[in-house]
C-alpha cells in the first residue's frame, strides 16, 4: 500500500519546487486577490436514486501554471425500491495541485478524506453500519476552457489510486466545474 505520508511529501516538495523565486523571476508580480480562484462541482440526480454533490474548492495561483487548493465535498444519497430504503450523507475535503502543461490542459493529483457508512460485521453474521474515513489520492488531467475574463469550465478525468471496498468511485472519475477569479 502506499505511504500517504511520502506522496504529500513529494507533492509539498513539488509546489516548494516550481514556487521558489528561480522560477517565478521572469512572471511579473501578480496581486494576491488576482491569484485567488473559486470552483467547485454539483451533481444532481434524482428518481429512485437521488444523489446531490455539492464540492466547493479555493485554489491559490503559486505561478501561471502551478496552481494548488482546497475543496469540501458534501454528498447526499437517497435510494429506494419496493424492498429497501436507504439515505445517507457523505463528507470531508480534499487538497489538490494542478500544474498547466499548456494553455488549457493540466495534469492534476489530490488527495481526499471523506467519511460515510460502511457495514462494520457483529454477532451472528449481521451486520450494522458505521462511520469511518475513507482516503482517496486521485491523479489524472483535465481541460479548462475559458468562458469569460475571470471563469472557466473545467472538465476532468481522475484514477483512485487507493481504490478500496467502501470508496465512493469507480474508476475513472469524471469532474465537471467551473472556476472563477476576482
Amino acid at each position: 500500500m502506499m505511504n500517504i505520508g511520502k506522496l504529500l511529501g513529494g507533492l509539498s516538495l513539488l509546489i516548494t519546487t516550481f514556487s521558489s523565486p528561480a522560477f517565478a523571476q521572469d512572471e511579473p508580480k501578480t496581486p494576491f486577490k488576482d491569484r485567488i480562484f473559486f470552483g467547485g462541482n454539483l451533481g444532481l440526480q434524482f428518481g429512485n436514486l437521488t444523489y446531490i454533490d455539492v464540492s466547493p474548492l479555493v485554489g491559490y495561483k503559486i505561478t501561471e501554471k502551478l496552481h494548488a487548493g482546497i475543496g469540501a465535498t458534501y454528498i447526499y444519497y437517497k435510494y429506494k425500491d419496493a424492498y429497501l430504503k436507504y439515505e445517507t450523507s457523505i463528507y470531508g475535503g480534499r487538497v489538490f495541485g494542478r500544474y498547466y502543461i499548456m494553455d488549457n490542459l493540466f495534469a492534476h493529483s489530490e488527495y481526499e478524506m471523506l467519511n460515510l457508512e460502511v457495514p462494520e460485521t457483529v454477532t451472528g453474521g449481521n451486520y450494522e453500519l458505521v462511520r469511518d474515513n475513507i482516503s482517496s489520492v486521485l491523479v489524472g488531467g483535465g481541460y479548462a476552457q475559458e468562458i469569460g475574463a475571470n471563469a472557466s469550465l473545467v472538465l476532468m478525468l481522475l484514477w483512485n489510486l487507493t481504490e478500496e471496498q467502501y470508496s465512493p468511485y469507480q474508476n475513472p472519475i469524471i469532474r465537471i466545474g467551473i472556476n472563477a477569479g476576482f
